[in-house]
This record gives C-alpha cells, sequence and structure tokens, in this order.
C-alpha cells in the first residue's frame, strides 16, 4: 500500500488513487462462493439453466464481487505513513449496478473520498470504489468502503 505523511492525506482527497489489475471471475470461484456461503441458486452454479436466462450464462454473487474489494483495493488506496494496521470500518452504500458474468475480467477503480481523524492515531478513510467490468460501460458495483488506520 502507497504511503504519504498524515498531514498530506487530506491533499488526495477526491483524486482518483488508480485501478487494480485485472481479475477473471471464472467458475471455479462462483462455485468456491457458493459452497463457503451456502448460496446455490442456479444463476451461479448451473451453466444450463443459467444459459437460459436474460444473462445467457452463470453470474457471480453480488456478494462474491464485493468481497474481493479489500483484495483488489490494497495496492491503490493510500495509508498514512507509519500505519501499524488497517480494519476493514464497513461500507457506507453498495449499489449493484449489473451483474459479473462468468469469465468476465474486473477491476477496481478507486478514489478518496475522505479522510478524517476519529481519534489520534486513528483515521478513518473512505474510498469510492468502482468495479469496472472489462468491455462494458456500466460497473458491477459502486461501494463506498471505510477503512480504519491506526498509526
Amino acid at each position: 500500500m502507497p504511503s504519504v505523511p498524515v498531514a498530506q492525506l487530506k491533499d488526495y482527497v477526491g483524486k482518483e488513487l488508480g485501478r487494480s489489475a485485472w481479475l477473471t471471475i471464472d467458475q471455479e470461484r462462483i462455485n468456491l462462493f457458493a459452497e463457503a456461503t451456502g448460496d446455490h441458486q442456479f444463476i451461479h452454479v448451473d451453466p444450463v439453466k443459467a444459459a437460459q436466462t436474460p444473462f445467457g450464462s452463470t453470474i457471480a454473487h453480488g456478494f462474491l464481487s464485493l468481497s474481493l474489494l479489500p483484495k483488489l483495493i490494497e495496492d491503490i488506496l493510500i495509508m498514512p505513513e507509519g500505519v501499524k494496521m488497517v480494519v476493514n470500518y464497513g461500507l457506507d452504500t453498495v449499489r449493484f449496478i449489473q451483474p459479473v458474468k462468468v469469465n468476465s475480467k474486473v477491476r477496481l477503480a478507486v478514489t478518496l473520498t475522505d479522510a478524517t481523524e476519529k481519534k489520534p492515531g486513528q483515521w478513518l478513510l473512505k474510498a469510492t470504489c468502482t468495479l469496472e467490468i472489462e468491455g462494458q460501460e456500466k460497473p458491477g458495483y459502486i461501494a463506498e468502503s471505510l477503512s480504519l488506520c491506526f498509526v
């Protein structure tokens, strides 16, 4: 994770920080997520039945796509220098815009929208995270992610 002096964090508010590498969402990943969560709805795990839907194939669970956020954001989100620990503080909003079809490539675009010192040595970073789908105009989701950084 890139780091900057605490005094410079606010300089990045409103700026796009970058994009992650592309990640392919294959059927094996979808099936493993279905196993982990118990969500075996046919639209995710049955390619034959899913092919008969308007999507034409299986699609990733919305929460599978969302669960990739920590991995995809790790090399993009800036951190205050000297950070000792970062914890997921939650999400302010999430909107699933369109499904991610099997074998799609996705990446995360990240814009820092706020940096607030909650307590001395604790910085709350809010970032707008957009899951882009290769070849698609609309994203898979737009989420406001919160990360609490301990310095």
